[in-house]
């Protein structure tokens, strides 16, 4: 097979690595001037009707339209999904805890509010479920931990607020890794959730529990958290939108914390438009906070920017240049999985983008600095949990799964005198060292192109005995969060087992930091653009 060239900023180089691999890269590649500077973005206000492909993936849409227009109640929406998640969460296993009467009462307050003439507000009528490590004060939380089962909140996180103040309908808490600590959704001590497609795979983690419950139709959306790519990964798995906001976008005030300096939360949905409606919700509502970016320039509106389909023309990626990173396509990822991802790419291309492959030498950097540093940050955020302060009446040997203590000994370790600068030290250098390395690529493309994943949903006990392999399978997702930069998972299509299970795969979009605007439209451009050659035959378990 003949190689080419590929123009990089380092020079050119033949892509002979692909071609052992038997993987074509076609297309025309180069480089293309910048883009324009876009206009003032307008007023929150709901985005305007997109074209066919758009409505048939927004769920958020397709309700609050019907709602709307008198065609159905808010009421009978929360009542068809309570009851199509009490038949399917038996065998997937997405909730712990469900509040179906608070959620009908909720519902309630919405029609009664329309029958008077109020809109509620822009989610009004939606079913959200809610993971399980934010707080909700009307249900336990309990990060899915048998220490602190039946822990209830006194308050709301500020997410549950700016949710309720739009007019959603929260029925349920997800299930999760415990405290967060898993890529599986098997650590949980209250049960363990199956993925929609085959529910004799996983659906990721740590917020499986959300990511299985979109996928499985139980909710119109989810929100999650994102340490090191806990809502990204279930995405991919479950055939879902998953977004990871700028660290600093949202608040993580009600968050149950796992390493503070990478704790994101963010939505699951089945769309990208839903996403952008969803972040600009959560960004409109959330008052002061120390752990958010008070930024009076940056918008908030970020469904304002989805163009509809009809007012595109045939190359709507023009002047736009993305790259792939060429070490998330070798030794390691599963070959459909890097197709895949090069089929999303040379879509991309006939759209009018440019798409280079450009190496990241420090890529493989991030997995051990972020294990060092979210287990270092753990071990300190989890002493709180001494059933003292927090947690119920049960020692922490008995109330703690093996994976957390795993990690919380872990930590303690890399913290301990001696050994600080041997690992907590190099770790936070080697941080930087990514931070550098995906901003001057950055710098010249509009965004960054990986897998979510290296692989598609793997068996159920695959790998929870071997911590090692689990921690790899986190290798595309943690120099996002290493960076604080914002990322989303879109579908790329699908791949087929050998047991001739047809399984969803992620096409991961990393952008520019607080570039949510343009990282949600070159999301949703590829989405609706690509639906008919990438997903034609898609379809929800």
């Amino acid at each position: 097979m003949n190689t080419f060239n590929v123009t990089t900023p380092r020079g050119r180089f033949p892509l002979g690595w692909l071609s052992r691999r038997e993987l074509a890269f076609p297309g025309k590649v180069g480089f293309h001037q910048r883009r324009t500077q876009r206009p003032t973005r307008r007023v929150f206000q709901m985005p305007p009707r997109c074209s066919d492909t758009s409505n048939v993936l927004s769920v958020i849409r397709k309700i609050g339209n019907r709602i709307r227009s008198g065609d159905t109640t808010a009421q009978d929406v929360t009542k068809s999904y309570i009851d199509k998640l009490r038949v399917s969460d038996e065998v997937v296993g997405s909730f712990i805890s469900v509040t179906a009467d608070l959620a009908l009462e909720q519902a309630k307050a919405v029609d009664d509010a329309f029958a008077a003439g109020i809109d509620p507000g822009p989610l009004a009528g939606i079913p959200f479920a809610i993971k399980d490590n934010i707080c909700l004060s009307v249900a336990p939380t309990t990060a899915g931990s048998r220490l602190l089962q039946g822990h209830q909140a006194p308050y709301d996180a500020q997410t549950i607020n700016a949710l309720k103040a739009s007019g959603a309908i929260i029925f349920g808490k997800t299930n999760l890794d415990e405290f967060g600590m898993g890529s599986t959704t098997e650590s949980s001590a209250f049960r363990a959730t199956r993925n929609p497609w085959d529910v004799s795979r996983v659906p990721g983690g740590s917020s499986g529990g959300s990511a299985a419950a979109v996928a499985a139709q139980q909710c119109a959306a989810a929100i999650g958290s994102d340490t090191g790519g806990s809502i990204r990964q279930p995405a991919s798995f479950c055939g879902v939108v998953g977004l990871k906001p700028t660290y600093g976008l949202l608040p993580r005030h009600g968050l149950v914390a796992y390493a503070s300096s990478f704790d994101c939360i963010g939505p699951l949905t089945s769309s990208v438009e839903d996403a952008a409606m969803i972040l600009s919700v959560l960004c409109c509502h959330h008052i002061s906070d120390d752990a958010t970016l008070q930024n009076q320039s940056l918008t908030h509106n970020f469904h304002s920017a989805l163009r509809n389909i009809k007012d595109m023309n045939c190359k709507p990626f023009a002047g736009r240049r993305f790259a792939m990173i060429k070490e998330t396509l070798g030794s390691g990822v599963d070959k459909q999985v890097a197709e895949s991802i090069i089929e999303g790419a040379k879509q991309m291309e006939e759209l009018g983008a440019v798409v280079d492959v450009v190496s990241c030498p420090s890529f493989h950097l991030g997995l051990p600095a972020y294990y060092i540093l979210a287990l270092s940050e753990a071990s300190s955020n989890l002493a709180r949990y001494d059933s003292i302060r927090f947690g119920s009446k049960v020692t922490r040997s008995e109330g703690l799964g093996s994976e957390v203590k795993r990690r919380m000994l872990m930590g303690s370790y890399a913290l301990s005198a001696g050994h600080s600068d041997a690992y907590y030290k190099r770790a936070q250098e080697a941080r930087r060292i990514v931070e550098y390395d995906l901003a001057l690529k950055l710098s010249i493309y509009d965004a960054l192109i990986t897998p979510a994943a290296p692989t598609p949903a793997y068996r159920a006990n695959h790998k929870v005995t071997d911590p090692l392999l689990m921690f790899s399978g986190d290798m595309m997702t943690v120099n996002v969060n290493l960076s604080g930069l914002p990322a989303i998972v879109v579908r790329s299509g699908q791949v087929t087992t050998n047991d001739a299970q047809i399984l969803p795969v992620g096409l991961q979009f990393i952008g520019r930091p607080f570039g949510e605007v343009d990282l949600l439209e070159i999301a949703h451009t590829f989405e609706v653009c690509t639906w008919d050659v990438m997903n034609c035959t898609w379809n929800f378990p």
